[in-house]
């Protein structure tokens, strides 16, 4: 019986190229940022490197998860609008939790492949400092005695009310199932730490941010935007949670639960933050002066059992290469969201991959997980490395919470095998 779950195969979809602004620490530079205006500015600049010029988009497909202001009803609208799209250009909000990212790319894979569109504009931008304080009771009025219901919007968020569970919590059991320990969890955590420090110091990361300023968009006719730095912070231009943190000082912090193993340190960090990039048909691409970056192959979606939601992308990445007739053999680099430690081991330890080939420029322990941005992030950074390394063949994925798993399988067409990733 064929696996259960959603497969998008695309024979001729592209990913011309895609930027992100730095990741930012919770309360950080990026704290007065509305994801509506950290969208725009990525929008806008992937359009600038390109060189493609913001009439040539047929659909704005954007993702944001919680509300960074009052105005998120119109995320994808105004991101298209403020960016120089067409007003006849169409735009809509998705939405997969922390696969939002991945989603944005599998629409608009859908709808170059119908014919409906030539060119994407694809934009994930999230707060996670904008998060409101929240209340959902009390639209008729406050009773005299009654409790108030405010409460932290993110906070509240984390648990999944059909199970019961938050997300730590899941992470703890796939550390119970899989035999993982806390040694093991802050090892991988060190480790991305590391990743992240060299990628940093060596410029990798820098290859796809786009520096971000206090700046003002206008357009014509309309009221102006500002996308605002907290503080005293004059510009944001690299990532700000990578730091040395070796095993010894993980090993100092306290754990969620006793008896647990994931801390604050070996779990995603809190970080702010927006991707965007120009998905394209296959005659679009070849009417670009440039190359693309990379082919979007093909997609898969699955679900798992909510108390081990982080498990999603094992049988997602399953699925994936089933349909495309690979094998994990061929794939050269694997970008898995590090939601928690314990989790990512899990999916590493479940598919058998090798930690060579994962992550290898750090993940979401060291960068941060800002939702609805992450798989952009982690979809460009993919089909960077493959062009890097000249290898052909690579997969960027995550678990969701409620308990799914996305996956994106990424081709380079110039590339060999698994290049220089062996």
């Amino acid at each position: 019986m064929m696996a259960k779950g959603l497969f998008n195969r695309f024979e001729d979809v592209w990913m011309l190229d895609g930027v992100r602004t730095p990741q930012v620490d919770y309360m950080g530079a990026l704290a007065d940022a509305n994801p509506i205006d950290m969208g725009i500015k990525v929008a806008r600049s992937v359009l600038a490197r390109t060189g493609i010029a913001p009439e040539d988009v047929d659909t704005v497909i954007a993702g944001n998860m919680a509300p960074g202001g009052f105005d998120q009803f119109y995320v994808p609208r105004h991101i298209g609008l403020y960016a120089g799209v067409p007003t006849e250009v169409p735009a809509q909000m998705a939405q997969r939790i922390c696969g939002t990212g991945f989603e944005l790319f599998r629409q608009a894979g859908e709808q170059i492949s119908s014919g409906a569109a030539e060119l994407a504009l694809v934009v994930g931008t999230e707060s996670m400092t904008r998060n409101p304080i929240a209340a959902f009771d009390h639209r008729q009025g406050f009773r005299l005695g009654a409790p108030l219901g405010f409460k932290d919007y993110m906070w509240e968020a984390l648990t999944d009310c059909a199970a019961g569970i938050n997300m730590i919590q899941t992470a703890e059991n796939l550390a119970q199932r899989y035999d993982i320990r806390r040694e093991d969890v802050d090892a991988f955590a060190a480790l991305s730490f590391e990743r992240a420090v060299t990628a940093q110091e060596g410029g990798w990361l820098a290859g796809e941010i786009v520096p971000v300023s206090t700046e003002t968009f206008e357009l014509s006719g309309y009221k102006p935007r500002h996308l605002r730095l907290s503080g005293k912070a004059t510009v944001a231009d690299k990532d700000t949670h990578p730091r040395p943190t070796p095993v010894e000082v993980l090993a100092k912090l306290r754990t969620v639960f006793a008896q647990g193993v994931q801390t604050g340190g070996n779990s995603s960090a809190l970080t702010d933050g927006a991707g965007a990039a120009l998905v394209a048909s296959g005659a679009y691409a070849k009417r670009w002066s440039q190359a693309p970056l990379g082919r979007v192959a093909a997609a898969a979606v699955v679900g798992v059992p909510p108390e081990i939601m982080g498990i999603g992308p094992a049988p997602a990445i399953r699925l994936l290469l089933e349909r495309a007739g690979l094998t994990l053999a061929d794939i050269a680099r694997f970008e898995i969201n590090e939601a928690q430690g314990a989790q990512t081991l899990a999916v590493q330890r479940e598919l058998g991959l090798d930690v060579n080939r994962l992550n290898v420029h750090g993940g979401a322990i060291a960068l941060g997980h800002p939702l609805a941005a992450t798989g952009v992030r982690l979809t460009l950074t993919v089909a960077r490395q493959l062009k890097a390394i000249g290898a052909r063949w690579g997969i960027a994925s995550a678990c969701v919470g409620g308990g799914q798993g996305i996956a994106l399988l990424i081709e380079n067409p110039q590339g060999e095998g698994l290049g220089s990733a062996a």
